[in-house]
């Protein structure tokens, strides 16, 4: 891989973007490790895919946004323009779930724009952002068959959770997302593809252990355990590097089963 190439991660300081961070060092590209709030976590992100890094021309930078924000979306497209000069491949991974889990009956629309704002309105004109600077820079992507597009759903894109519908809402509206966007950029070249995780081992889910422990022990999961980072992270650089030249529009689950029908 190109070292100079560059792949923008959002939400990449913790969690499931710090794992595609991380597998995306060690395939052999720079990486933009976005932040909103939290830089030391960001600093400790670039510090481990520093350690992992197979090119000493590879660059790990830190760039802050606030995806709920248009000023944040463009300080964050600004910033690592400045940073890298490029950018080659766009991860859309950040999210955040509701502040207070509510039943449909009780829950507030501030939360639910809150919600929307960050996980289906930043990825989106995020990408609105990337897409225009790719289509006036057309074959000049460092990548294997041009630049790539992915977006980061959930099994809440078609799982109802009524207790956290607005999560729910924007996940599925960002699955939404990959397919207009995938038509929209099939003709010029540039691959777009939605990786939806299932119950995967983070801080967001900290909270919620043991009920998912018993669940994934009574078969809720077919693979019978938790999905992690590096499962994702190997996924998308399967994506980066090239694998998947054909596949546009498409949806990779990783969730070990969870999707599977059976009776």
């Amino acid at each position: 891989m190109n070292p100079q190439a560059v792949v923008l991660v959002t939400g990449s300081s913790r969690g499931l973007g710090r794992g595609v961070a991380e597998s995306l060092a060690a395939l052999g590209v720079s990486v933009a490790v976005h932040y909103g709030s939290n830089r030391a976590a960001a600093d400790e992100t670039v510090a481990r895919c520093q350690a992992l890094a197979i090119s000493p021309d590879q660059r790990f930078i830190p760039v802050a946004g606030d995806l709920g924000q248009a000023a944040g979306r463009q300080a964050l497209f600004d910033g690592t323009m400045a940073a890298f000069g490029r950018i080659d491949a766009l991860v859309n991974n950040a999210g955040i779930a509701p502040r207070v889990r509510a039943d449909l009956t009780e829950a507030t629309e501030e939360i639910f724009d809150e919600v929307i704002d960050v996980n289906l309105k930043g990825p989106y004109f995020l990408t609105q952002l990337v897409a225009k600077y790719w289509l006036a820079h057309l074959g000049q992507s460092l990548l294997p068959d041009g630049y790539k597009l992915i977006f980061v759903t959930s099994l809440s894109a078609t799982v109802a959770s009524v207790n956290r519908g607005e999560y729910c809402i924007s996940k599925a509206g960002v699955a939404m997302a990959t397919q207009l966007w995938a038509n929209r950029l099939a003709g010029d070249g540039i691959s777009v593809i939605e990786l939806r995780p299932g119950i995967m081992a983070t801080d967001m889910t900290s909270g919620v252990t043991a009920k998912y422990d018993a669940l994934i022990a009574g078969g809720l999961v077919p693979q019978k355990r938790w999905g992690t980072p590096a499962d994702l992270g190997r996924a998308v650089t399967a994506i980066v590097a090239g694998h998947f030249p054909f596949s546009t529009g498409d949806v990779i689950n990783i969730d070990g089963g969870f999707h599977l029908r059976s009776l």
